[in-house]
């Protein structure tokens, strides 16, 4: 015998045109039967109904921020009273084929072999002099309809960010190109270098970019951006003081922005941290 839920579906469709008794009786379904089933299928479930709340929660927080990935989702979703299991909203993303559009931090790309260093500078964001301690890290940024990527590198002596590239992909040329612009302006034997760990900082040709210039390498721990703040701080400024104001429309005009506000960075804004002073300032006022 076809199965009840199969029954009900025809009942379902017939009782527009005939008398729902008489369907039943010829289904062999009986009256509360029927209705169980139609409740169970029209009348979701209380949990069914949040799953779908949160759907359309994910679905406009993605479209507002689609560089979003499941832990940033879970952090948005709270923001609007949804306190809700990462695990839960990765599940729910999977669903609904929402992933981030930027990049995804992985320590193996191809069949390329990575190289992970231990975290050699350890949170210690203060360096005795010039050209010690950099940090290193990309960020995207939206211009039109594409992302655009940008890779600079930090001296944890006075913030001063000392190399800088941009490109519309993201992958080992931008990295190696940032460290050449620096390499090509001053000798970088013994000077530490510290990365997340990006496939591009883990590529085997990228370590030895490093050796052969006598960079010595450092990785932050996994999943810990703590470990690299200085630089994330950076990015923070530049998007919030520059970028979302001039909003730029091409690669050329960003080019542009991040010239002006890198200049007015390392010459002009005063910082606390150096007895308010701008980079350029601390850097020439204790050489003096």
């Amino acid at each position: 015998m076809t199965s009840k839920a199969i029954r009900c579906e025809v009942i379902e469709e017939m009782r527009a045109k005939y008398p729902l008794k008489w369907v039943l009786e010829l289904a062999q379904v009986s009256r509360s039967g029927y209705y169980k089933w139609r409740k169970k299928v029209y009348e979701p479930s209380p949990r069914v109904l949040q799953e779908q709340l949160l759907e359309g929660h994910i679905m406009a927080i993605h479209r507002l921020h689609p560089y979003y990935g499941y832990l940033r989702m879970r952090v948005a979703l709270k923001r609007e009273g949804l306190n809700v299991n990462h695990k839960r909203v990765y599940r729910l993303m999977k669903k609904l084929g929402i992933r981030s559009v930027i990049r995804k931090k992985r320590r193996f790309f191809g069949k390329q072999v990575s190289v992970v260093y231990p975290n050699r500078l350890e949170r210690q964001f203060h360096a005795e002099a010039p050209l010690r301690k950099l940090v290193t890290d990309i960020t995207y940024i939206r211009v039109g309809d594409q992302f655009i990527y940008l890779s600079a590198i930090q001296d944890l002596y006075n913030n001063e960010i000392v190399a800088w590239q941009l490109s519309e992909r993201n992958d080992l040329a931008l990295v190696t190109r940032t460290v050449d612009m620096l390499s090509e302006k001053t000798d970088l034997t013994g000077v530490l270098l510290h990365s997340d760990q990006g496939f591009q900082y883990t590529f085997k040709p990228f370590n030895r970019k490093l050796t052969k210039l006598g960079i010595l390498g450092s990785h932050s721990r996994r999943g810990n951006c703590f470990d690299n703040a200085c630089i994330e701080s950076f990015f923070s400024h530049l998007k919030t003081e520059k970028i979302y104001l001039v909003r730029p429309q091409s690669m050329s005009d960003l080019g542009q922005a991040i010239q002006e506000y890198v200049s007015f960075y390392n010459n002009e804004r005063f910082q606390k941290k150096l007895n308010d002073r701008s980079p350029v300032e601390y850097r020439e006022t204790v050489a003096a």
